[in-house]
């Protein structure tokens, strides 16, 4: 799909690339930012689209997904073009590298490839910046979830 120096990014469509993709959220949001896990994993996961992160020698950086049709509509308004991509996740040792822009842009193909002509997200406050570098807006207040404050934010693509 896309790659950056180093590592690549695909989607993870094998049951390796996916237990890869639930280990890395699970460090990210369950053990660092301490989001109950319960939370963390739902229902999404079983038909969402998600990007893994891998470095050259296999070891796992960050993934992402995209929710799209049904699933997405209750995150983007009832749109049917928006895609929602959610769960960028980063290991701490691969930020500052890349990752997370190759994972964004990686997710924006998939949204592409499924016929979406704009994706949503829902960022964490301090992340705006990094959103805002890759052509995302802000809209709306602020709101917390899972007890972070977040804003949500669009591209279109």
């Amino acid at each position: 799909m896309s790659a950056g120096a180093g590592f690549s990014v695909r989607e993870a469509v094998a049951p390796d690339d996916r237990a890869a993709c639930f280990a890395v959220r699970k460090d990210v949001f369950v053990v660092e930012q301490r989001v109950p896990q319960e939370i963390e994993y739902d229902s999404y996961d079983e038909t969402a689209v998600h990007v893994l992160a891998i470095r050259d020698d296999g070891l796992p950086l960050g993934t992402g997904r995209l929710l799209y049709g049904a699933d997405a509509a209750g995150k983007t308004g009832g749109d049917a073009a928006v895609g929602s991509l959610g769960r960028l996740a980063v290991t701490k040792a691969a930020r500052g590298l890349g990752v997370g822009a190759a994972l964004v842009r990686a997710i924006e193909d998939a949204a592409r490839g499924r016929g979406l002509t704009a994706v949503d997200l829902h960022a964490q406050t301090h992340a705006l910046g990094f959103y805002e570098r890759l052509g995302y807006a802000a809209y709306g207040p602020e709101f917390p979830d899972a007890g972070i404050a977040h804003r949500a934010m669009r591209r279109s693509i």
